[in-house]
């Protein structure tokens, strides 16, 4: 049971810790100011996120780890976050891209989650829904923005879609230890939230004047530890400064 909670407890938080990252390298090349600051301050709240359910996780693994260590000392293949988070920053409209697709998954999870039996995952769900909301506004709006612009904005935002769409149904990949969380009450079920999702994403895209992907092509992996090339080069930068200066802390 703890050991199939805490895998399901890094499921959820390792989708926040890698985009978080990925966010985080473009402070300071935001295309304004003002969505520089934004960026930020969504990686901030996903990095904020991560600290509840790591602080939670080395509670239930009840050894001599920390959040930290848990955090920045696992090797590449016990990262269990989705492909999709890792994709790196090919431009704006592709880190526009990535966040829209993971946001209108993440506020659909985190409804439910606020709905599990463990009080605490449910309190986290709770706390984190409020800035996720923003998110996925955020990210939509700007899907918008960029679809319905100029012919270039339109085509870079198409090509940012139709590259990361084969992402996507990995969202609603279950584990062992997410089937085993779902069954005692506590995780959700993910396979519900794939219809819903893909309805608002497509309406939102039409909107955008995008073109909804028609390829049935999907990548899958992350979740069992399997990733990208993308992943050991950006874990060489995250964990940097804790392989190098150890017992830091955030």
């Amino acid at each position: 049971m703890k050991e199939n909670l805490y895998n399901y407890i890094l499921g959820i938080a390792d989708n926040s810790l890698i985009l978080g990252q990925r966010l985080g390298e473009l402070c300071g090349h935001g295309p304004t100011l003002e969505t520089d600051i934004a960026c930020t301050n969504i990686s901030l709240d996903l990095f904020g996120q991560v600290r509840s359910y790591f602080q939670y996780a080395a509670k239930i693994a009840e050894d001599e780890r920390t959040e930290d260590d848990i955090a920045m000392l696992r090797k590449e293949r016990e990262y269990k976050n989705v492909l999709l988070v890792e994709q790196p920053n090919t431009d704006f409209a592709y880190t526009i891209g990535r966040q829209f697709l993971f946001d209108v998954y993440h506020l659909a999870f985190l409804s439910e989650l606020e709905k599990s039996k463990d009080l605490t995952l449910s309190a986290i769900a709770k706390k984190c829904i409020k800035e996720v909301r923003y998110h996925e506004r955020f990210s939509s709006d700007w899907v918008k923005r960029l679809g319905d612009g100029t012919e270039e904005s339109k085509a870079k935002m198409q090509d940012a879609i139709n590259t990361l769409w084969t992402y996507t149904d990995e969202l609603f990949h279950q584990t062992e230890a997410d089937k085993t969380m779902v069954n005692e009450g506590i995780g959700v079920d993910v396979t519900t939230l794939k219809d819903a999702y893909y309805k608002s994403v497509n309406d939102l895209l039409i909107e955008a004047t995008l073109e909804v992907p028609e390829s049935k092509y999907f990548q899958k992996g992350g979740k069992e530890g399997i990733h990208t090339e993308h992943l050991g080069y950006l874990l060489s930068d995250l964990q940097y400064m804790q392989r190098t200066y150890p017992n830091m802390e955030w």
